[in-house]
């Protein structure tokens, strides 16, 4: 069952959503000033430190937390379908995710559409691997995202070996949007239960801001389900029961192991989109944070 904890996560997720759609004239600018105020709410543990880093020319944050393994990094790509979201705004998560990994953690700041729509993302990822590569050895490299980046996360696997780069020692997804087509199931079956992306509309209007009206929704750089999933590192997939992205997650998953990739897929009872963000006051998130941690150690540390 569910914790007691989770209807108040629930409701904030409704708040969020309420507070973008309240006012049809609200801008891009007035979205990013919302979210970023949402995730500000996130209690930052007092004892991380962050540090401006650029990443091969990428403004990032490295983040860091008592007794952490200088060699080992984790690559966290944040959330905002491509258009919203900052490595700022994930201080809050970057410092639970160096805790639970016992490593550190870049927060890419990857350039936003619709100023910078494709392939500026994975552009930015890729320099941003580039530069950790420099640093670190592979094997010691995680990636890591949620929600469009979960879906960045899972793109920039595939562009590593197709670059013919080192490949990292695993990765993480969270909540993925892997398919701008938006052609999953739960897409419709979710879209009275999600209280933060309830059908495809709000997906639909990124799409087109990160690809224009002509850009191709399957293209695998946007859309890593309809990618090569050959030869990649171990993955960890996970999405809540709710969320009318699961599916994204599901099919990840499941074309992974179709390709012979060491990939497991979690799925949370009742979990909103991007749960383990909300680490600071639901013990599932906790439990979740646990459990990346656990992964990374047996692949990295």
């Amino acid at each position: 069952m569910p914790s007691d904890a989770n209807a108040a996560v629930h409701q904030s997720n409704r708040d969020l959503l309420a507070a973008w759609t309240a006012d049809p004239n609200l801008t891009v600018e007035d979205f990013r000033r919302i979210f970023e105020e949402f995730l500000a709410d996130l209690k930052i543990d007092e004892d991380a430190t962050f540090k401006d880093v650029s990443a091969g020319g990428v403004p990032s944050i490295l983040v860091d937390t008592p007794g952490t393994d200088k060699k080992l990094v984790t690559l966290h790509f944040h959330s905002g379908g491509y258009v919203l979201g900052s490595a700022r705004g994930y201080r809050s998560y970057g410092a639970a995710l160096s805790k639970a990994t016992g490593g550190r953690v870049l927060l890419v700041d990857y350039r936003l559409a619709p100023e910078h729509p494709y392939p500026a993302a994975i552009d930015d990822a890729l320099t941003a691997y580039r530069w950790a590569l420099g640093h670190h050895p592979a094997n010691k490299i995680v990636i890591s995202g949620d929600s469009a980046g979960g879906g960045l996360c899972l793109a920039l696997l595939q562009h590593i070996r197709d670059e013919g780069l080192e490949l990292p020692a695993a990765a993480v997804s969270m909540s993925p949007w892997a398919d701008f087509k938006l052609a999953g199931d739960s897409m419709k079956a979710n879209a009275d239960k999600d209280p933060l992306v309830p059908g495809p509309d709000l997906l639909a209007m990124m799409v087109t801001m990160v690809i224009g009206e002509d850009g191709d929704p399957a293209h695998p750089g946007v859309s890593p389900l309809y990618g090569d999933w050959q030869g990649l590192p171990p993955l960890l997939v996970m999405a809540g029961s709710i969320e009318t992205l699961r599916d994204d997650g599901v099919r990840c998953v499941a074309a992974a192991k179709a390709a012979g990739v060491d990939a497991r897929f979690i799925e949370g009872e009742e979990m909103v989109h991007i749960w383990p963000i909300f680490h600071d006051r639901l013990p599932e998130a906790r439990e979740t944070l646990g459990e990346i941690g656990a992964f990374v150690k047996l692949h990295a540390a």
